[in-house]
């Protein structure tokens, strides 16, 4: 039975369904509140929670609960409430299922997965305990250790949810790894992909054969020294470590789906007549017609797009940074994460974009350099590098191996042109010339590269390139 149990409702839960919902464990049953009073939870006789409710959100992006449940939702827009009940208590997992059972009915909507709401009875949990805190003082967290916070998670998509990102901010404020464990199943939004970060930070696989492998390298684990941590092979060495790759992670098949990946960053002067989110966009409409979808500081993304409203938001966090992710519509699968911060050069918005194509869709390779120009002209652009890959449309990340993408192009804004010395920028070791882009008096460069997925030697062009501009 899953740990997370999610009501969609079209009504707003009020505070006498949630309380309806709550007293599935019976009116002697503690209650307290975390996050701010955002969290309300079901707790133990000892004040540990058994079942986090998360204060409802609504949802008016189109396609969010499909993406991320394979649920129908009612239409938008529509109530989304989470509840997690604490790991590996079974009586837990039945008081989240009957809370959203119950609050499915008083509200009018269904509960996701449908088979943990299905009883509206009270659930007999005497004598039930959980973990001692600190593992039960953050909800999204079921192990903590010294050097990581572990997360089991049992959806088919993990998403950057509110819970996930507040574990995240934690981990990352205490100097923690990140772990997130989950089954072969599984698949993880590119949300959470671009967040996982480095060392100790891993995505945990539980696999039949090998125990644990690592979703995004295969390397196979093992739990050792308060972490997972990959199995070195008996004739490793300190110079080859020779870590075993899970075999489930090796199995790959050509679907004829890929992916257009944008990575660039730009920098604003700090203005108070400055609106973020501008360079996203009009990406988006070069290469989709279409602005984004939808907004938000976690998933779903639940706040139609809207720059000023963005820009909003990044203000009043200011100077700490904004994270946030953007998506599009349905037929169009796209995502981007957004970091937005405050430097001694400005305002930066670091992007990371990908669009999903199918086997029988063409990516808009053609307009990349006019999606360069525009960025590098009229949105400050400081560089940008183009991928394309093997990958799938819905651009979901599975356990297995995908292959790497290869550089398209590499971009570099006028500002950084300026800055190199003599004609560096524009005599590379490349075979073909750089394009300009924007006024000749102060061009920003366009470098193009192979961009055959069958290839990945473009890869070693782009590093020939990167060391040239460097000065190595």
């Amino acid at each position: 039975m899953t740990k997370d149990v999610i009501t969609l409702t079209q009504k707003m839960p009020d505070p006498l369904s949630v309380l309806a919902g709550l007293l599935s464990g019976g009116p002697d049953k503690l209650m307290g509140t975390t996050g701010e009073d955002a969290v309300v939870q079901l707790c133990d006789p000892e004040g540990r929670p058994l079942v986090s409710v998360e204060a409802p959100v609504l949802v008016q992006v189109a396609g969010e609960a499909e993406r991320l449940l394979g649920a129908t939702p009612p239409p938008v827009p529509f109530w989304w409430t989470e509840a997690r009940a604490a790991t590996g208590v079974e009586e837990a997992e039945r008081l989240a299922g009957t809370f959203a059972a119950r609050l499915a009915s008083l509200t009018g909507g269904s509960a996701w997965p449908p088979e943990a709401a299905r009883s509206l009875t009270v659930v007999a949990s005497e004598g039930v305990g959980v973990a001692p805190t600190p593992a039960a003082a953050q909800p999204a967290v079921d192990v903590l250790t010294d050097k990581v916070a572990v997360v089991i998670q049992d959806r088919p998509v993990v998403a950057m949810t509110a819970w996930l990102a507040d574990a995240r901010r934690a981990t990352a404020r205490a100097e923690l790894g990140l772990q997130i464990v989950t089954s072969t199943d599984a698949r993880l939004s590119p949300a959470v992909r671009n967040s996982l970060g480095g060392w100790p930070s891993r995505w945990v696989v539980q696999d039949e054969k090998e125990g644990y492998y690592d979703g995004l390298s295969g390397a196979v684990l093992r739990w050792q020294n308060g972490l997972f941590a990959p199995v070195e092979s008996a004739d490793a060495t300190p110079d080859d470590p020779r870590t075993p790759v899970a075999t489930a992670y090796q199995e790959f098949a050509d679907t004829g789906e890929r992916q257009l990946a944008l990575t660039f960053r730009t920098v604003h002067p700090a203005d108070d007549r400055l609106v973020l989110g501008g360079a996203l966009e009009s990406v988006w409409r070069e290469l989709t017609g279409d602005p984004p979808a939808g907004w938000g500081t976690a998933e779903p993304a639940n706040l139609p797009w809207s720059l000023r409203q963005l820009t909003d938001v990044a203000r009043d966090r200011a100077p700490e940074p904004t994270w946030l992710v953007v998506v599009g519509s349905p037929d169009r699968p796209a995502l981007a994460t957004v970091r937005i911060s405050r430097t001694t050069g400005g305002v930066e918005e670091d992007i990371t974009l990908a669009f999903g194509y199918g086997p029988d869709e063409e990516p808009p390779l053609g307009v990349l350099p006019r999606v360069a120009e525009i960025l590098a002209t009229r949105h400050h652009l400081q560089s940008m590098l183009l991928q394309l890959r093997k990958a799938r449309r819905d651009l979901m990340v599975p356990p297995r191996f995908e292959g790497p993408g290869v550089p398209l192009a590499f971009v570099l804004g006028a500002e950084e042109v300026r800055e190199l010395p003599g004609d560096r920028a524009r005599r590379t070791p490349l075979a073909e010339p750089p394009l300009q882009l924007g006024p000749t008096t102060r061009p920003a460069l366009y470098y193009p590269l192979p961009g055959d997925p069958a290839d990945l030697s473009g890869w070693h062009d782009f590093e020939r390139l990167m060391r040239h501009l460097k000065g190595a």
